[in-house]
This record gives C-alpha cells, structure tokens and sequence, in this order.
C-alpha cells in the first residue's frame, strides 16, 4: 500500500507537469545540508557514525518486536489478555512474512550493518593515527556480529553483506547458517582483539563485552540445533566457550551484584542500579526527551498484569501501563525452587495497594468479619488491596469461597483438591490477572499513560557469563568443572541469614524520585510480597538458604526438580 501510494503521488505529479509546461527543475534535488556520505571519509564523520550505531541497541527494547520475536513460542511465557500479536505464540497460519514485526529487525539489522561496514572499511582509509582507531574499528565488527547473530537466530542463514551499499541493490543470495556463524564469530573476534579493557564513555562496548558474545556465539553455534553441519567444530567451540567466559570472569572488571534484587532495584535514571558492575553492556536510555527517539524502553509495558480495573485501584505511575502481552506460565512459576530461591520473589509482583479508596469494595453480610463491618470499605488507601498467592496443587486452605472472607482481591493459583495442571484450568488466575514479571518496571515516566520507559536495557551481564562457562563443560560432560560456575549464580540466589523475604522492590519504586509521581496520595506500589502466605511458612523464619541452593555434586544437578540454570 505505501508503495502505491507513493508511486501514485509521483505519477499524478509528473502528469501535472505535463499539463501545465513544468520547469524543468521541478524535480532536480537540492542539498540542504553540508553533510553528506563523504563525511564518512573523516575522522569527526566516522566518530559521529559510530555513536549513531548505538542506537540499534536500543531497538531491542523499543517496541512490540522486542517480546514477540523473542518470548512467544517459549515455556516461559503466554499470550496474556491482549492477543494483538497471537499468532507469534500459537505459530498460527497468520504467522507468515507479512506479519508485523517479522520484517522489523531484518530492516534494522542490516541498516545498521550497512553502517557497520562503512566503519570497518572507512577507518584503516580515513580515520589517520587517532587515539581511538582501534576502538572505533572494534565497534564496527562489534555491530556488524551482534546483528548478523541476531538475525541467524531469527532467520537461520541470511545474506552476508560485508560491503557498504552505494546503488539500491535488490538481489542478494542466502547464505547459510554455517557461513553466518562462521562470520559472526571472525567479526567478534576482531571486535576483542580492537576494543579497549575499559569505555571511554558509559555504555561504550568493550573487550570484554566483544568476549562475552564471543563466549556466548561458540556455545549457539555447538548447539544440537546445528548437528547436521556442526560436528568438526562443536568440540573446539565448547572449549571456546568456556575460553572466553573465563576472560571475562577473570578480567578484575565485573561482579555478582551482592543481591539479586539490586538489578531491578531501579530508583533514578542513571542512578546506582544502572552502574552495577554486574552488567557487561545495556542499551542506554535517559530522561532527556532531545535524544529519547521515537519510541524509548517500552519492555516495562508488557508484562504487567491488569490492575486498573480492580476495586480501589487505579493506573498510575508506579504499577505502570499493563499491556498485558506476556502472561507468565505455570511452568515457569514451578521452575523456581520458591522456598529457597529469592530470585522468583524477587522477580515477581504478587501484591498492590490500594491507591483508589473511593472504589473499595465493602463488605457483605455473607463475608464481613463481624456485623459492624458490613457495608464498610474491605481497606483503605495505602492498604494491601490485591494479593496473589502463587502455592502448589494439594494446598487445601483455598477455595473460590473462603477467599472472599480475605479483604484484599484474592488471586490463588491452586484450590483445595485440584491437581496440577500445566494447561491451566486452576486456581482463578485469568489472562489478565496473573503473577507478573516486574524487572522492567519503570516509575520514572513522566506521565501515567507515557511509553517512554528511561531505564537501560541489559544486554548482557556476568550471572550470564557464569552460565555461559557452566553450559559449554556442561556439554563437554565435565560436570564437576561447571559446578563452580552455577555456584556462582546460586549462591548469590539464597536467602541471607536474617532477611526478611517478605521485602521486595521493582523499578516502580522510582516514582520516590520523580516529581510527576510522588504528590500522589496514595500509590499501588507495595514494598512487600506473598512468600510467606504463599509458602505457608511462619514470619519468623529468616536463615539462611545457601546449604539448599549450592549444589555440592553432580547428583545434586540430575536429582533437581528445579531448573538450576535460571539468572
């Protein structure tokens, strides 16, 4: 259609000039500006380019592409109560190239590695003996293999372009995902041998991101999904794998963040949680709505849960825009071991407040606690008004009667005498209300109804790294050499003595800092969770849980009823 049209435009327009005698300069270009391509021949242009390139990072998190290309189709998440984009999930018929989305990052990879490849051939012509030669150079190799890794895990195998395009082109030929890997890792690999050990400027890439993705394209590329094509080079990747993990584990720049929950503990644009030594590259976004863009970080509307609608709630700032998109799965709820493991209550909201006491429902004859209770409101601004409690089949304390003796809007995920069940069909959780994934929340925006989330996106960080070592031994059978690695990650994932696992926070708690958030009466932001209702556990209990998640053999990872290489 935009084809159409925009070919229909020109036409009516030349037939105008033919009618009506048109000067001849009618349709004769006029350069408005002093820029041009051959800017790219000099040290400023190609320095500007560059720092253009970085924006591609950010559309892995500016748009709808973000979570249909990659969480559709997994165990982890379903399609919640907005079905706009179903089909990515359910693989439908409607599923096919005219999909929306499905040409969206093929577009985006490849311009930016048009870009990508004016860099590398332009900067050993032009760029002279600067200081920042080598960087400059390993970011261009560095772009040019994150997209074409993106777009093989995307596509399979796709053209490979290794020159700048200066005339339209319109024929190219696939190759395959041999050549591809084959291309991405040679293009990381000049990436870590250019790159500097530390960035010039917050955000920059540097070596160890380039062996991070290095790591990380050795261990796809052993990948039982390749075993048609992938046997002379599995065994040398595997060692690979674990080869550059470790240089980046052992490199003195990157550490566990103490508590897990200081990932998302996202309080202030650019503020600690975003300078962790953790994270090894995130997609830069700020406040400043000059270089926002046309979409900003809109991962945190996705994955909420419906709330607004609740009686005594409202939308506001700090529970965010439920788009409602991606709905978590019974799997992945039971993948965690959510007695030991914070990570899962960390992770997940399982509690608001009530931020609308105007619409508080009031209690019933039939439920009211006492009869002086009837026809008063079941809680009040700033109380606990919706409660998720995530238990397993064979809890008998729940059943769709009794939890309306509760005052908050319960929402159990098992009632007494129904049998588990991975398809659903239990408890009362909707496609609407469901336990919600809350590590992009986002109370910094400006707005109740903004999109434009101001938080970075992490694209890679050491928990992933760890794993990264851990997987490739792991499939190279030496099972006590990956120990160390998920120890790593586990341990970290325990509960320290005397914490209270009630506590939580998520980035909606950056509505403190944010003068458009923080006049508000009341908000629906709780810093507290379910785990100890959920868990029918005693408030008093606060040891410690590393004995449980550290895994002392190999028997301890085949006998695991849960998933231990989550991070």
């Amino acid at each position: 259609m935009n084809r159409f049209i925009r070919y229909g435009i020109l036409g009516m327009s030349l037939g105008l000039c033919s009618l009506q005698s048109c000067k001849k300069g009618f349709l004769e270009e006029n350069l408005v500006t002093s820029l041009s391509t051959d800017d790219f021949k000099t040290q400023q242009g190609l320095d500007a380019l560059v720092t253009g390139m970085y924006q591609s990072l950010r559309f892995h998190f500016n748009y709808e592409w973000a979570y249909t290309t990659t969480e559709y189709g997994t165990d982890e998440f379903e399609v919640g109560g907005d079905r706009t984009m179903e089909m990515w999930n359910s693989y439908s018929s409607n599923l096919n190239s005219q999909t929306a989305h499905a040409q969206n990052i093929w577009d985006n990879m490849y311009g930016n590695i048009n870009s990508a490849n004016i860099v590398i051939q332009n900067v050993p012509l032009y760029y002279g003996e600067g200081a920042d030669k080598n960087t400059r150079l390993g970011e261009g190799y560095f772009m040019r293999a994150f997209d074409y890794f993106k777009l093989v895990k995307q596509y399979g195998g796709v053209p490979i372009k290794l020159t700048p395009s200066t005339t339209v082109e319109r024929e190219f030929t696939r190759n395959t995902e041999k050549e591809v890997y084959q291309q991405i890792i040679d293009d990381f690999t000049n990436a870590y041998n250019n790159l500097p050990e530390t960035p010039a400027a917050t955000g920059r890439i540097t070596k160890y991101a380039a062996a991070h993705f290095l790591a990380k394209a050795y261990l796809y590329r052993a990948s039982e999904l390749y075993d048609s094509w992938n046997s002379d080079t599995k065994q040398a990747d595997l060692q690979n794998a674990v080869k550059y993990a470790d240089i980046v584990i052992n490199s003195g720049h990157y550490s566990l963040a103490p508590n897990y929950s200081d990932l998302w503990d996202f309080e202030t644009v650019d503020g600690p949680n975003e300078q962790l030594n953790e994270i090894i590259l995130a997609a830069q976004f700020s406040n400043n709505t000059a270089t926002q863009g046309r979409y900003g970080n809109q991962i945190h509307l996705y994955y909420p849960a419906v709330y607004q609608n609740l009686p005594g709630m409202q939308r506001d700032i700090p529970g965010d825009r439920e788009f409602q998109r991606m709905r978590s799965t019974d799997y992945i709820l039971d993948v965690f071991d959510r007695v030991n493991d914070s990570r899962f209550w960390k992770s997940f909201k399982t509690s608001y407040l009530c931020n609308k006491p105007s619409g508080a429902p009031k209690w019933t004859a039939d439920y009211a606690p006492t009869t002086a209770d009837i026809g008063q409101p079941k809680f009040a601004g700033g109380q606990e008004s919706i409660r998720y409690i995530v238990n397993s089949a064979g809890d008998t304390r729940y059943t769709a009667d009794n939890i309306n003796y509760r005052a908050p809007s319960m929402y159990v995920r098992y009632f007494s005498g129904q049998a588990n069940n991975y398809k659903g069909g239990h408890g009362n959780y909707t496609a609407s209300q469901y336990v919600a994934l809350s590590k992009f929340m986002d109370g910094s925006r400006s707005t109740v109804a903004s999109q434009f989330g101001q938080r970075d996106g992490i694209l890679a960080r050491l928990a992933e790294t760890y794993l990264i070592a851990a997987e490739a031994y792991g499939r190279l059978g030496d099972y006590d050499k990956a120990l160390p690695y998920i120890n790593k990650v586990r341990d970290r994932a325990a509960y320290k003595d005397g914490e209270d696992r009630s506590f939580y926070v998520d980035g909606g708690v950056a509505y403190k800092n944010n003068s458009a958030a923080n006049a508000a009466t009341y908000v629906s932001y709780s810093d507290k969770n379910t785990y100890y209702e959920s868990n029918n556990l005693p408030e008093t209990t606060t040891g410690s849980t590393l004995s449980a998640m550290h895994l002392n053999s190999t028997s301890d990872i085949f006998n695991s009823k849960h998933d231990f290489m989550m991070y």
